[in-house]
């Protein structure tokens, strides 16, 4: 559901063939193996996220692909050292957990070589959303960032993998609506709450807008 905008962010950002490429917050490597695509054999990726289990299956899952030119480690980017610079940094969803963005943002640009890209990208479902980037971008002194909004939109067939990924979503939060006693997890029917949204949406042939994807990226 995510690819194909993260893929236009990416390419958009400049990133290509032969790059060097440090992904931070990778968790499972799909936002790595993605980047692997676009800088090819002679390009190289490295992925890094705290979640030692994260780290783990994102480098089996390289290895299964025979992916020589991505790697993984563990630890905090921004307190990590490093071989030699990056071209590019880039993070999806990362910066929406972090105490001061702008800060991570600092700590992160001197793994770029002069001139390198970094390339962030956040969701939301409000237009305060681009702002918040672009201030975070400028506090962290990158200057203006370039910056792209998309969506998801789509009738009931294209709407499917966003209606599954929101009774995902609804399935993390099921504890805390029975603690808030908001609904019990048998009303909530999180075992075919994706397959009746998807009939839902059939059956009055709806039209579905999802949430605003911003990237926003700069060069030093």
């Amino acid at each position: 559901m995510l690819e194909r905008i993260t893929r236009a962010f990416l390419e958009t950002a400049g990133i290509a063939r032969g790059m060097r490429v440090l992904d931070v917050g990778s968790g499972a490597g799909d936002v790595a193996f993605l980047a692997a695509e676009l800088v090819g054999p002679t390009g190289s990726i490295v992925g890094i996220d705290k979640a030692a289990a994260a780290v783990a299956a994102a480098a089996e899952t390289a290895r299964a692909r025979g992916l020589s030119q991505v790697s993984f480690r563990q630890g905090e980017a921004s307190a990590m050292s490093f071989e030699q610079p990056f071209d590019a940094v880039i993070g999806r969803y990362v910066l929406l957990f972090q105490a001061d963005a702008g800060a991570t943002l600092r700590a992160l640009a001197p793994h770029l070589r002069p001139g390198g890209c970094i390339v962030f990208r956040r969701s939301g479902t409000d237009s305060n959303m681009a702002a918040r980037l672009y201030a975070i971008f400028m506090r962290a002194g990158l200057g203006a960032p370039e910056m792209r909004m998309q969506t998801f939109i789509g009738g009931p067939a294209a709407s499917a993998p966003l209606l599954e990924a929101m009774a995902d979503l609804v399935a993390t939060v099921v504890p805390a609506l029975e603690r808030l006693g908001i609904a019990t997890a048998a009303e909530v029917g999180i075992a075919t709450l994706a397959e009746r949204m998807k009939r839902e949406v059939a059956a009055n042939d709806c039209l579905i807008i999802g949430r605003s994807e911003v990237g926003a990226w700069a060069r030093i």
